[in-house]
């Protein structure tokens, strides 16, 4: 099934934010981390990226590799961390209202 693509970006964002809280990432490491869980073209990252960190929210830093050229590793910054947490408080309470309303209008869920 295929999921509305503007409900896909704003989740994009998040994951992202979440991938490389638990481990800097470079882009294409990054895309294929995503795409286990939410089906997404590789392309689709990178103007995320561009914008985490234009916003401040992501750091970039260049680091050799064994397989070709040097990569651009992404980090958090300390804004980043700030509006990753903000951002999953607001994706849980999200989450959890939808679900509430399904559960009273008689859908079962999961």
């Amino acid at each position: 099934m295929e999921v509305n693509v503007q409900f896909k970006k704003g989740v994009l964002e998040l994951c992202c934010l979440f991938l490389i809280h638990k481990k800097d990432q470079y882009g294409y490491e990054l895309a294929q981390h995503v795409s286990q869980y939410v089906e997404v073209a590789e392309g689709a990252i990178y103007p995320v990226l561009r914008r985490l960190v234009k916003e401040g929210y992501c750091d970039t830093y260049l680091k050799e590799s064994t397989e070709g050229p040097s990569r651009k590793y992404y980090q958090l910054t300390v804004k980043g961390e700030m509006y990753m947490t903000e951002l999953m408080f607001e994706w849980k309470d999200f989450v959890s209202n939808v679900n509430r309303l399904f559960v009273e209008g008689g859908e079962q869920i999961g």
